[in-house]
């Protein structure tokens, strides 16, 4: 990773002026030998990278030159950062380039880079739905993230109706290629999902952040705090290894099957919001599998059977006919 290493060096040279092989070396995470020797590469190639010695002494760029070796705007900077920030599944030797760039970085665009570093997780294990189509609002959030602001945003809830609110925004997360927004509200912290977002406006007030805040840490917090929500109903199915490896597609991370009964079918525990989500969607199986309890669950599929006969018990002689149309002929 030396090339990485000659960059850090020359923007540390720019960002300072001036600084000794010492300094570079504890910057860069390195010893003092390496550091003088990438220094004396950089002179060596012919750019203007110069020693002078004595006391107060060190390396600068000849005549206060400036390089833009980095090709980095502060937007660049920032959104590489967030691409590539510590919680993001980047190589070890990768973070840690980034690690020395970040401190080699001009000051204006230090603390942006180390703030968008932090701004981001990704969490591969979906939920189980489909990924929904990339939110238009979320460049804004990572922007409020960096700049520390609040920000009002206009959010449509899983009932479908639109409120307007002000959060302090944490942090973002993907999973399984879905974005949420993790923010503290008046109410206490809460996770958005962006594509439900409707509007977003970055104010000019402050946003509150917990002292030493961990989004990795947090994060994992909302995700088992959502699951126990989604999960707290749970069934007990048993089904052939065909069905059961079909439950398990259908229900995801939500189901888990046991060790094989004496009878060969397996036995499924599938977890649910509620007992009629779950009958809802097991209703589709029929008599391919057994549901053994709640005893809710089985009233409840029980209805929905009464009602599926009900709906089309005479369907061998066809749909009941649309009112007001004319018959052929």
């Amino acid at each position: 990773m030396r090339a990485d290493r000659l960059v850090a060096v020359l923007l540390l040279l720019q960002a300072r002026g001036r600084v000794t092989a010492a300094e570079v070396a504890e910057e860069l995470e390195v010893s003092v030998k390496t550091a003088r020797r990438d220094l004396e590469s950089l002179s060596t190639a012919g750019l203007p990278v110069y020693a002078r010695p004595g006391r107060g002494g060190g390396w600068q760029l000849l005549g206060g030159g400036r390089t833009d070796l980095s090709g980095l705007s502060a937007a660049e900077a920032r959104a590489l950062f967030l691409l590539a920030g510590p919680h993001t599944r980047l190589a070890p030797e990768a973070r840690s380039a980034l690690r020395k760039l970040v401190r080699a970085l001009p000051e204006p665009f230090r603390e942006h880079a180390s703030a968008a570093a932090e701004a981001v997780v990704l969490d591969p294990a979906g939920w189980g739905a489909a990924s929904p189509p990339a939110s238009p609002h979320l460049d804004a959030l990572q922007r409020s993230i960096v700049e520390g602001v609040q920000v009002r945003l206009r959010y449509a809830g899983g009932s479908g109706a639109v409120s307007t609110r002000t959060v302090d925004p944490l942090g973002v997360a993907a999973k399984g290629g879905t974005w949420y927004l993790l923010a503290d509200t008046a109410s206490g912290r809460r996770t958005f999902r962006v594509d439900r977002i409707r509007a977003v406006t970055l104010t000019d007030r402050a946003a509150t952040r917990p002292t030493d805040f961990d989004l990795a840490e947090a994060w994992r917090e909302a995700v088992a705090a959502a699951d126990a929500r989604r999960t707290r109903v749970q069934a007990v199915v048993l089904a052939s290894q065909a069905a059961a490896e079909g439950l398990l597609v259908q229900f995801g991370a939500d189901a888990r099957v046991e060790d094989r009964r004496s009878d060969s079918r397996r036995e499924v525990h599938i977890g649910g919001a509620s007992t009629l989500q779950l009958a809802e969607r097991l209703a589709g199986w029929g008599n391919g599998i057994e549901v053994v309890g709640p005893l809710e669950l089985r009233r409840q599929l029980a209805e929905i059977g009464t009602q599926l006969t009900e709906a089309y018990a005479s369907a061998e002689t066809g749909p009941p006919p649309v009112a007001g149309a004319r018959s052929g002929g």
